[in-house]
């Protein structure tokens, strides 16, 4: 007659906190080996900040140009983190099975985007901390408030992680590489992080200041150089990209 007793280890699954909290490890860890992936995230937006503050090729007016720049270079490394480098690595995952995989594991689906979601946002961190080391050697001096900051930025993360999410589910991985990327190139010039918007002609201005990279861009420096308090109108709009993405990516994204 056998006993009944414990097993050691016991079967099952881990809890779920613990499995989202590994898979969010597994992610940064990913992303911070992944050569393509530092450079988007990293080195580009640091480059960016350390040569056109320091040659005079932006006409700022009487701004000094870390001053204007270094708000857009913050918007330019969520871009990089929540949109770009999200949306490759997550539709090549998807072509080679790897969320299939994931998928019938014991990790729920919203529990593996919760995993990307704060692998982002930890990859978001130190961008931020290097971008604003860099920034103060450079003579930035900041003003506004932090609270506004933390708003902006946690929009702006919601908003190009769900349209990172939606271009990864819906196209295939190659179409997703050339598009973000692409879409990377375009905003960096025109999405109001090294050229200020009022180069542009009015019409596009206009169009241009309802793109989710102007709204951070602008609204950071809205705050951080010129001190306002909080940027309602760019907020707004963040935050209807941001429920329109993740609504879009839920409904039409593929895992297979």
């Amino acid at each position: 007659m056998t006993t009944t007793g414990t097993y050691t280890p016991k079967p099952g699954a881990a809890p779920l906190g613990r499995m989202i909290r590994a898979q969010a490890v597994l992610e940064t860890k990913m992303l911070l080996r992944n050569g393509e992936q530092l450079l988007l995230t990293v080195v580009i937006p640091a480059l960016v900040l350390v040569l056109f503050s320091s040659v005079d090729i932006i006409d700022t007016g009487r701004d000094k140009a870390v001053d204007f720049l270094t708000p857009g270079v913050l918007a330019l490394a969520v871009m990089s983190t929540a949109f770009t480098g999200q949306a490759i690595a997550t539709g090549f995952e998807r072509r080679y099975g790897v969320l299939k995989r994931l998928a019938s594991s014991p990790l729920p689906r919203w529990a593996l985007m919760t995993a990307k979601t704060a692998s982002v946002l930890v990859t978001e961190i130190l961008q931020v901390i290097l971008l604003t080391a860099i920034a103060f050697a450079l003579g930035w001096s900041p003003h506004g408030n932090p609270l506004a900051v933390l708003l902006l930025l946690i929009l702006g993360t919601a908003a190009f992680s769900g349209l990172g999410l939606l271009m990864a589910g819906t196209l295939k991985a190659e179409a997703t590489l050339a598009a973000a990327n692409l879409a990377f190139l375009l905003l960096l010039v025109a999405g109001g992080v090294m050229v200020p918007l009022s180069k542009f002609p009015q019409g596009a201005q206009d169009f241009l200041s309802l793109l989710p990279i102007t709204a951070l861009s602008n609204g950071l420096r809205d705050v951080l150089q010129h001190g306002a308090a909080m940027p309602w109108g760019d907020l707004g709009i963040l935050a209807a990209w941001a429920v329109v993405g993740l609504a879009a990516a839920g409904r039409f994204f593929r895992w297979e």
